[in-house]
């Protein structure tokens, strides 16, 4: 009897091993779906979460929805968030917009066995698997930097926020830990915009027609830059005054190209939600092996906090970063 050719052999092989594999079980199922539920999602900010959410999924091969109020209210997105575990996902990703309102319904979606993560803002009293976003202190501390040198560590300060959402009050006491050291420098006013850059224009109008002294801004939440900087180009005194805005939604942007905004301080939410997404995945999956199940271990396996970072723009670097968004690949 004639040996087999080594290729004949080979080929077999590989046919066994294919067939093999392909009668495996996938590791993802097709009913998973992971959902991701922000306070605003008309903002540009949160459209940038939704891509890298998104892009993340599609590397895996699950199901995603993005969802939300279209409008600042924590009440309209704590009722999205119910909705959402109502629906039983593999996890959901959530930027509450008042912690206090979100922690009995987090602590249900966890004790149903949902995990729950939070970005951007964190809801800390709540059993949340983790929080993924920027060290919120530490924003405050730059943003508090870069103003009291724009005013040379001197003057009446406007601070433009939400009160009462952790994220921005992590944040005004990173700045007031800055502030501390600079006793000429005082926070004139502390205006509440509701996330909304024409409530903000409301309100910094009525100051200027008031004739209050104002000598810099100091925006802590996305939509401050863009109505502080919308006021003072109507009034002709766009460079006159400085502004320290946060995040880099395209107005604010523009108006660092017009030297109305001095810096804006940005943070990075699609690194936050591309890997709020893998982490939950593994979590759902039991990936991470320090115990047998997440479900029933004393603690999660997972990082309990994971800080993605602030980078600084202004008119020296604005280009570049402009470039290598313009260049950076389609989301999926």
């Amino acid at each position: 009897m004639r040996p087999r050719h080594p290729i004949v052999i080979f080929l077999a092989m590989l046919l066994v091993t294919a067939f093999s594999v392909s009668c495996q079980k996938p590791f993802h199922e097709e009913t998973e779906r992971y959902i991701l539920v922000a306070a605003n999602i008309n903002l540009s900010y949160w459209q940038e979460a939704r891509a890298g959410f998104m892009d993340a999924a599609h590397g895996l091969r699950v199901k995603a929805d993005f969802r939300g109020p279209t409008f600042y209210s924590p009440e309209e997105e704590l009722q999205v968030f119910k909705e959402a575990v109502a629906q039983h996902p593999s996890g959901i990703l959530v930027a509450p917009g008042r912690p206090e309102l979100f922690t009995a319904a987090i602590n249900e979606a966890i004790a149903a066995g949902i995990p729950v993560a939070t970005m951007d803002t964190d809801a800390p009293d709540s059993k949340r698997i983790l929080y993924i976003g920027t060290d919120n202190r530490q924003a405050g501390i730059e943003s508090g930097r870069q103003i009291a040198s724009l005013m040379n560590g001197k003057g009446r300060l406007v601070v433009i926020t939400v009160p009462g959402q952790l994220n921005l009050e992590e944040r005004l006491r990173g700045a007031q830990e800055v502030f501390a050291k600079y006793p000429d420098l005082k926070i004139a006013r502390t205006l509440d915009d509701q996330g909304d850059p024409r409530t903000a224009n409301d309100l910094i109008s009525g100051l200027f027609t008031k004739k209050e002294t104002i000598e810099g801004f100091l925006c802590l939440e996305a939509s401050g830059g863009p109505g502080a900087a919308e006021t003072l180009h109507r009034l002709n005194l766009g460079g006159q005054i400085p502004i320290v805005a946060m995040d880099r939604d395209p107005e604010t942007l523009d108006f660092i190209q017009q030297k109305v905004i001095s810096t804006t301080i940005t943070q990075k939410p699609y690194t936050m939600a591309f890997y709020g997404l893998r982490f939950l995945d593994d979590l759902h999956h039991n990936v991470v092996h320090e115990f047998k199940d997440w479900r029933t271990a004393p603690a999660s396996p997972l990082p309990t906090r994971v800080d993605t970072g602030t980078n600084v723009i202004n008119a020296g670097n604005l280009e570049d970063f402009r470039a290598a968004a313009a260049n950076r690949p389609n989301p999926l």
